[in-house]
């Protein structure tokens, strides 16, 4: 009976990361950074990586858990947890119903339990199609729960950061999270386990001063935009020309804020070694 459980989920998984990352139109599609066409089966064959120039393409939430997670594995987390509308904020609600119809998702952020590499574990992906990846309470809540979970069975943690920051429709309920998130993740270090945070494009704003940021190995994929205020508004603020570079994950990773810039090919072997080796004894 497990057995078909875990079939009926893996499926469920597949298809979803199928809509995830679904290109409608013509079969060619363009790389906002080099301008090349290439066909989607291409780009898809190199986990939407870019085969000119390498750029990393966003990834949905199910897809990214689909290719990081063992087949069969896959479990979600207070999958029904919505967003409210605490502020009664004009438009808030119909925007909520327009992005979960766009994409199939509750909230900007998707949590599970799986495998890798055999090795259990909890896994957050914040999706960037949702709202541009933005913290609201129940993004906030849906972090914290997933963190309280690891910390209760003691499994590692490991995050995926995309984001825009705070949602400004919920105010200074979403800024809370900031804090919610960050000590929660305080508890979960007194237990000694392991959290691994992993930042895609972008990670910006109050997402990256809070649980983004408070990995005990922080990872990013390459070229991703790593920041709170964007390069734009730092430039305007200080009136200087920025360093070639500044903010992206290359540019962190030289000046001590990333510890490794990870290509998306090589992400999911690299955590199931970090895993394996954070084990007690470091023994499989």
């Amino acid at each position: 009976m497990n057995s078909i459980f875990a079939k009926r989920r893996n499926r469920l998984l597949a298809m979803k990361a199928l809509r995830d990352n679904y290109i409608p139109g013509d079969r060619l599609t363009v790389c906002p950074k080099c301008g090349q066409e290439h066909q989607r089966g291409a780009v898809a064959k190199d986990l939407f990586v870019c085969p000119g120039c390498g750029y990393h393409f966003p990834l949905g939430a199910y897809h990214r858990l689909s290719m990081i997670l063992d087949s069969g594995s896959f479990r979600e987390l207070n999958e029904k947890l919505l967003a409210a509308d605490p502020l009664s904020f004009p438009g808030y609600r119909e925007k909520q119903r327009t992005a979960q119809r766009k994409t199939g998702l509750n909230e900007a952020a998707v949590t599970a339990t799986g495998t890798i590499g055999g090795r259990r574990c909890v896994v957050g992906v914040m999706d960037s199609r949702f709202f541009m990846g933005s913290m609201s309470a129940a993004v906030g809540e849906k972090i914290t729960l997933a963190i309280e979970y690891a910390a209760k069975n003691k499994l590692p943690l490991i995050l995926f950061c995309a984001s825009g920051g705070a949602r400004m429709q919920e105010g200074i309920l979403s800024l809370m999270q900031m804090a919610k998130t960050s000590a929660a993740l305080a508890r979960f270090s007194e237990k000694g386990l392991l959290y691994i945070s992993v930042l895609t494009d972008p990670t910006t704003g109050g997402v990256t001063a809070s649980f983004a940021s408070l990995g005990d190995i922080i990872l990013a994929e390459p070229g991703a935009l790593i920041g709170f205020a964007g390069p734009r508004v730092i430039q305007q603020t200080i009136g200087e020309t920025l360093p070639e570079g500044f903010q992206r994950a290359e540019y962190q990773e030289e000046h001590g804020f990333v510890d490794a810039v990870v290509p998306r090919s090589q992400l999911r072997e690299t955590l199931s070694r970090l895993l394996r080796l954070h084990e007690k004894g470091g023994r499989s």
